[in-house]
């Protein structure tokens, strides 16, 4: 880690901070120019800070769409999965009072759709007291499970649910 030191008590002073003059200073393998280079480096920084911040889709580059993605088959899901499947084709009940709720899609993971298309209901572990990060997010009318999706990271990463 660089320490910074200003430039007039490095001009006149010594690592342990007595005076010194630039004789010294050069005999003890200090550059007098070494300063010019701490003040540069600390502009060039100054200026890169003050650049305008770019979107984070712009340094990132296009969103990853579900084309990369994986599916995974409705049989191989997590039991607590699959008896989330059965309570959205039935309708309910539901554990949690956010499920069932729109799902923004923010993460623009899952292709994109209107407004109001997806939403997420928890795929609920035995004994918790807390929700967990698995999630089944389905999109179309509801009660539909044609195009549902599986996270386990808590939207992180997604899987569409095959049948």
């Amino acid at each position: 880690m660089t320490q910074w030191i200003p430039v007039r008590a490095a001009a006149t002073h010594g690592e342990a901070g007595a005076p010194m003059n630039r004789a010294a200073g050069a005999r003890a393998g200090k550059s007098p120019l070494g300063w010019i280079a701490r003040v540069a480096s600390g502009l060039a920084m100054a200026v890169a800070l003050l650049q305008p911040a770019q979107p984070a889709a712009a340094r990132e580059g296009p969103p990853v769409l579900l084309d990369g993605m994986g599916t995974i088959a409705e049989q191989r899901l997590p039991n607590e999965a699959r008896v989330t499947l059965q309570r959205i084709e039935s309708g309910g009940p539901f554990p949690y009072a956010k499920d069932g709720t729109r799902f923004g899609n923010y993460e623009r993971l899952l292709p994109r759709k209107p407004r109001g298309y997806y939403r997420e209901y928890t795929v609920a572990k035995p004994n918790s007291r807390s929700r967990g990060p698995k999630r089944i997010v389905c999109g179309g009318p509801q009660r539909m499970v044609d195009d549902c999706y599986y996270t386990e990271d808590h939207y992180n990463s997604f899987k569409r649910i095959t049948r």
